[in-house]
């Protein structure tokens, strides 16, 4: 979809100078040459202003503005949703309220328009297609899209995709620079890699850094790029290059513990996104495949236990009534350890194997049961769409009361009456984000812990209490409600 039009870069200089007394390339060495040790190589640092130069035209600022009634709670109020997710990524806590302005009752105020907030983003063609972060746009009721020209231009948003963190917006313009996409297979851990945005509004901001690692998987519907690029809040949607001056990723998120940069940044993987994006430029929206299961991981003990061998695959624990997964004949217990001929390595490889099959069509499922392995032929179902968030006069029922305790990695609010009613319990709080060992002991947005240790939770405030009462160097046992399935997850300490 996207041609070769910026030329070829310059490559990385490397200086690699080998010391060698006495010889020639393929020829032996005397005998007293050969006592003589051999410096190691030596390479000198890259230079990355020819790429700069070469890609930093196709990189774009953007701005997001909302019309709010002056004096009105969006004037001065509380932020909304959209914005407190891009806080919530990049800082990792709940932003705090803003001052309230004073209000003139009984005189009516004319809408205003003022910013929401800024980030980053690249021109995919000439004709003006471009692709930023789905948390940078989404709600946004004006995008202002700024060239490094200084050209600007009001965007349309063509889609958004929450799911992945992927957006696309279109601007009126022709003859436009733009990215040349790279192949991410070709990606390595260790290489050097430049990311170009607009940090905290600092447009055309350029760090470096390399490839920390691929496939992590930080509970996203996707496993992302981890960097030590420096990124900040600004940065988001901007593009993340390799040597060649080829997108591999789009900068999306930090992790935190400070507010602020601390060496370790995310990057969707830009085949992932490209994906997406040709589906947001056709219909505007993502379809995705479903088969009605509900999973978790393997452990080791389970796999030694059953006979599987190795933790692999993805452990059924519900099967949804009707779904394509009932009507191939899975059972609740099943692993799940092939889609498509594909390995499903761990339980998070499933719903993104499954997401990218076009609903309707016929696969293969291979599922370890009672000893054996079978193959079941399963039709893939569409996955709900998302409901785009936008701004309303009106909210749902809030809970006004959030915790973030750090000792487990956990940030919580406590249930409405009506989401106790829904999920059936009379107890317990709704984890919002979860991260570090809570993360990596499974625990993910939308469970309701019921109870730590041994004691039961019934507020935000006996959560506190009652983690802050645990043994920080030992283990910590929680009961989890996910679904309609309750489960015991052990959270163990960070090393």
């Amino acid at each position: 979809m996207v041609n070769l039009k910026i030329k070829k870069l310059a490559l990385a200089t490397w200086v690699a100078p080998l010391i060698v007394s006495g010889t020639m390339a393929g020829l032996a060495a005397p005998a007293q040459a050969q006592q003589t040790p051999v410096a190691a190589s030596v390479r000198g640092l890259p230079d990355f202003t020819d790429l700069v130069e070469q890609v930093g035209p196709a990189v774009v600022n953007i701005r997001t503005m909302e019309r709010v009634r002056a004096g009105s709670d969006g004037a001065g109020g509380p932020m909304d949703e959209e914005m407190q997710e891009f806080f919530r990524r990049f800082f990792g806590i709940p932003m705090p309220n803003a001052p309230r302005q004073p209000q003139r009752p009984n005189r009516p105020q004319p809408e205003q328009e003022q910013p929401r907030g800024v980030g980053s983003g690249f021109i995919l063609s000439g004709d003006g297609f471009v692709m930023t972060n789905a948390h940078v746009v989404d709600g946004a009721d004006e995008v202002i899209v700024t060239l490094p020209d200084k050209r600007e231009f009001k965007a349309k948003i063509v889609g958004v995709d929450k799911r992945t963190d992927v957006a696309v917006v279109k601007i009126e313009a022709t003859g436009l620079p733009f990215v040349k996409i790279g192949d991410i297979n070709r990606l390595r851990v260790g290489e050097w890699v430049v990311a170009i945005g607009s940090p905290f509004g600092l447009e055309n901001s350029v760090t470096a850094g390399i490839v920390s690692a691929k496939q992590r998987d930080t509970g996203d519907y996707l496993p992302l790029i981890q960097t030590d690029v420096a990124v900040n809040p600004g940065n988001s949607g901007g593009p993340l290059l390799n040597m060649r001056g080829e997108v591999v990723g789009i900068n999306s998120q930090i992790y935190s513990r400070s507010g602020g940069y601390m060496g370790i940044s995310f990057a969707i993987p830009i085949d992932e996104a490209m994906r997406v994006s040709e589906q947001l430029r056709v219909s505007g929206r993502v379809t995705r495949g479903r088969i009605g299961v509900q999973i978790d991981q393997v452990t080791k003990d389970v796999a030694e236990s059953i006979g599987l061998g190795k933790p692999q695959g993805a452990l059924v624990r519900s099967v949804e009534a009707g779904s394509p997964a009932e009507k191939a004949g899975v059972e609740a217990g099943d692993i799940i350890t092939r889609f498509e001929g594909k390995p499903i390595e761990k339980a998070s490889d499933l719903p993104r194997q499954v997401g990218n099959v076009k609903p309707g069509s016929r696969s293969t499922i291979t599922v370890f049961r009672r000893g054996a392995s079978r193959d079941l032929s399963i039709t893939v179902a569409e996955l709900e769409p998302e409901k785009t968030a936008r701004r309303t006069p009106e909210r749902a029922e809030t809970p006004k009361s959030t915790a973030s305790v750090q000792a487990l990695g956990l940030t919580v609010t406590a249930l409405t009456d009506a989401q106790r009613k829904e999920l059936k319990v009379k107890r317990g709080v709704r984890v919002e984000s979860a991260a570090d060992s809570a993360a990596r002991a499974g625990l993910r947005e939308g469970d309701v812990i019921l109870s730590v240790g041994n004691t039961e939770i019934d507020s935000v405030k006996e959560f506190e209490a009652a983690a802050a009462k645990t043994d920080r160097t030992k283990p910590v046992t929680v009961l989890v409600l996910r679904g309609d399935l309750v489960q015991y997850v052990i959270v163990r300490p960070n090393r």
